[in-house]
């Protein structure tokens, strides 16, 4: 069997959302006509080998390490590889906080700096920081969508 190709989402001449009229099957021919909903899914906009790599990912149940070790590179080129999917996707990728950063707050803990309960409010925030940024990115791209 030749090659499929991606079906495409817009018009190559006006951006207009394209619709399909026709289903076809090439095992006994029959073909089926109407309007039929696209499918809609920002996974239909990453590229073959991002669309891979999301595969990959899931199979693994998202063990980074994992991938590195299936695809013979570091975890650095993982995490590359998945905040170029979740961009692709339409988020914006979240800074996390660094391990020095998190080393820094267990160090006052240990010194009495700090106390557990301020440290979880700010291990806390950082995450709900990222994910208020993903939230609100979303949010505006069903915006835009309407």
């Amino acid at each position: 069997m030749e090659s499929m190709k991606r079906i495409l989402q817009e018009c190559p001449m006006c951006n207009g959302t394209l619709q399909v009229r026709e289903l076809y099957c090439p095992r006994c021919r029959i073909r089926i006509q109407g309007d039929f909903e696209p499918p809609q899914s920002r996974l239909l906009s990453l590229s073959r080998k991002e669309l891979e790599f999301v595969e990959l990912f899931v199979r693994l149940r998202g063990n980074i390490k994992e991938v590195e070790k299936a695809l013979g590179v570091s975890y650095p080129t993982v995490r590359g590889m998945l905040d170029g999917v979740i961009k692709n996707l339409g988020y914006t990728v979240g800074k996390q906080m660094s391990p020095e950063k998190r080393m820094e707050i267990i160090e006052k803990i240990s010194r009495g700096e700090l106390s557990a309960d301020r440290a979880a409010e700010l291990l806390k925030g950082a995450q709900e920081a990222e994910e208020t940024q993903a939230t609100t990115v979303e949010e505006s791209q069903g915006e835009k969508n309407k």
